[in-house]
């Protein structure tokens, strides 16, 4: 894992002085052989018993994989009634399935709204690395993204605030914008909103139409295919003033590679 994440220094030299490229609700059809490092969250239902999809998240190592604290958390939360689906790009079947041994939530989560929605999530077995399934790079510490840079977002969610999911995967891109920006417009709302340094703001900025919705949380945020965040709230869903939000991952690298052990 560390190695991994030296290499992909090298790839990402220069880029803060670089000009970012001139633009899943509003997204398209993709393969999982496009994102080999996604994985679906399954819960099971606490009262009807079903599993069903419920978040994303991303390969670490063949044992562990990145998501949203959220997404494993909660009065009914138990490693138990999650599960994670490797390997297919349709929700709520094939590919390989492994249930959670334990999840291990960033300290933080919970003291200061959303900050530290992020978690590294053992599996009681380990993955079998294949076309479909491997294993993904991220972004190294204090990494800074520069505002406007491209970004691609990924999941099973809903296509429309309030619709069912979505029963393939999806993509779409996005930009990076100005976390001033982002803070103060989430600062202006009736109820308030932190949007601290530990996070990523990423949209169409007054234009809208393109987001994560319900059921991408926990799912990645890429740059070039390198993870850089993890898909973690918003206002809505494509909003075209209030851009969504991820957890940065350059803020928690080391965290991260310390944990997956």
């Amino acid at each position: 894992m560390a190695t991994q994440v030296v290499l992909v220094l090298a790839l990402f030299a220069g880029l803060a002085c670089s000009s970012p490229s001139s633009r899943i609700l509003g997204g398209s059809p993709a393969s999982v052989e496009k994102y080999p490092s996604i994985v679906q969250v399954e819960s099971m239902g606490s009262s009807s018993g079903i599993w069903a999809q419920s978040c994303g998240g991303n390969i670490l190592t063949a044992r562990y994989v990145v998501s949203a604290a959220h997404c494993f958390h909660g009065i009914f939360y138990e490693p138990k009634n999650r599960r994670i689906r490797a390997g297919s790009s349709e929700r709520n079947t094939g590919g390989l399935v492994i249930q959670v041994d334990v999840e291990i939530n960033h300290p933080t989560y919970g003291v200061n709204d959303m900050d530290g929605d992020i978690s590294v999530v053992r599996l009681l077995g380990s993955l079998e690395y294949s076309p479909v399934i491997q294993q993904g790079p991220i972004i190294p510490a204090d990494f800074p993204l520069p505002d406007g840079l491209p970004v691609v977002l990924a999941g099973w969610g809903a296509t429309e605030l309030g619709s069912l999911p979505s029963n393939e995967l999806l993509e779409t891109s996005s930009y990076i914008v100005p976390r001033e920006v982002c803070a103060e417009r989430y600062a202006g709302l009736s109820i308030p909103r932190s949007v601290t340094e530990n996070m990523i703001c990423a949209g169409h900025l007054d234009v809208g139409g393109k987001d994560a919705c319900a059921g991408d949380f926990g799912g990645p945020l890429y740059y070039d295919g390198i993870l850089v965040g993890v898909l973690s709230w918003g206002e809505g869903c494509a909003n075209k003033t209030l851009p969504g939000v991820s957890t940065a991952v350059t803020s928690y690298t080391n965290w991260i590679i310390d944990t997956a052990v």
